[in-house]
C-alpha cells in the first residue's frame, strides 16, 4: 500500500536532483518555477501527510484557485466566478465529509450555477456563461478525488510531472509530427517519451496498474491539449500570471484533472 511516508523520500530526491539540474542548466525562468516547486510540494506533502482532512483542504484550495481561473479565461462575471468556486468546493467537502454524496453536491452546484444567469436575466450571454460554468465544475470536480485517493493521488501527479518535463524537452529536442493543432508545439515524440518516464514512475513507486497506466499516458496529454483548446478560445498564453515561472495553477494542474477523471472511470 502506497504512503505518504513512502512517497516523501522520492519527492525529497526529486527536487533535489531538479535543483542540481535547473542550477547546471542557468536558465532563470527554471530556477524561478523550480523555488515555486520547492515552496509548494512540501507543503502539499505536508497536507497529504494529515490524511483526509488535509487532501479536502487542498483540493478545496486549489479547486477554488482553479475556478477563478478558468473564470478568467471564460470571461465571466464575479457572481458567476464565485459560485463556480463555491459549487467545486462543496463536492469536493462532500467527499471528505459525506462520502457517496458527490454527485448529489454536484447537481445543487450545476442548479447554482444555472440561477445566476437565469436571476440576471441575461438573454445575451445567458447560455454561454451556463455552458462555461457548467464545464468548470465537471472539469474541476474531479479533485475531489485526492480526498479517497490520498498517497495514490501524490503518485499519480509525480509520474504525470515527469511526463509532462520529458516530454516537453524530448519533443523539442527530437522534433517530429505535432500532437494537435491545439498546441503546435507538442510532438507525438515527446509525448510517447512522455509516457514511458511516467509509467516507470508509478512502477518505482510501486503505483503501476492498468489503470494507472492509461490514466497518465492517455489522460496527462489529454488534459494538456483540453487547456490549450480553452486558452486558445480564449486568446491567453496563461490561466494566470501570479505563480512564478508557471503562469498560473490551473496551467500546472491540466494534465492531473484529465488523469484523475480517467482513473475515476477504470477504477
Amino acid at each position: 500500500m502506497i504512503t505518504v511516508a513512502s512517497l516523501a523520500p522520492y519527492l525529497g530526491g526529486a527536487l533535489a536532483l531538479g535543483g542540481i539540474a535547473v542550477a547546471a542548466s542557468r536558465r532563470r525562468e527554471l530556477l524561478i518555477r523550480w523555488c515555486a516547486w520547492a515552496v509548494g510540494v512540501p507543503l502539499v506533502t505536508g497536507a497529504f501527510w494529515w490524511g483526509r482532512p488535509g487532501a479536502a483542504a487542498v483540493a478545496v484550495v486549489v479547486g477554488v484557485i482553479a475556478a477563478m481561473e478558468f473564470g478568467g479565461l471564460m470571461r465571466l462575471g464575479v457572481w458567476d466566478r464565485v459560485v463556480l468556486a463555491a459549487a467545486v468546493a462543496g463536492v469536493v467537502l462532500a467527499a471528505w465529509l459525506a462520502p457517496g454524496q458527490e454527485l448529489r453536491a454536484a447537481a445543487i452546484g450545476a442548479l447554482a450555477i444555472a440561477a445566476v444567469p437565469l436571476l440576471a436575466g441575461d438573454g445575451d450571454q445567458g447560455l454561454r456563461r451556463l455552458g462555461a460554468g457548467l464545464l468548470g465544475l465537471v472539469w474541476l470536480s474531479v479533485l475531489a478525488a485526492l480526498v479517497p485517493l490520498g498517497a495514490s493521488a501524490l503518485a499519480l501527479f509525480m509520474a504525470v510531472s515527469v511526463a509532462d518535463i520529458v516530454a516537453y524537452f524530448t519533443g523539442r529536442g527530437l522534433g517530429g509530427p505535432r500532437l494537435s493543432p491545439l498546441s503546435p508545439a507538442k510532438r507525438w515524440t515527446g509525448t510517447l517519451s512522455g509516457a514511458a518516464a511516467g509509467l516507470g514512475v508509478l512502477a518505482l513507486l510501486s503505483a503501476l496498474s492498468w489503470p494507472t497506466a492509461v490514466a497518465v499516458a492517455v489522460g496527462g496529454p489529454a488534459g494538456d491539449l483540453l487547456e490549450s483548446m480553452i486558452k486558445r478560445g480564449a486568446r491567453a498564453k496563461d490561466a494566470g500570471r501570479w505563480l512564478p515561472g508557471s503562469g498560473g495553477l490551473l496551467d500546472r494542474i491540466d494534465s492531473l484533472l484529465i488523469a484523475l477523471a480517467v482513473l475515476l472511470v477504470l477504477r
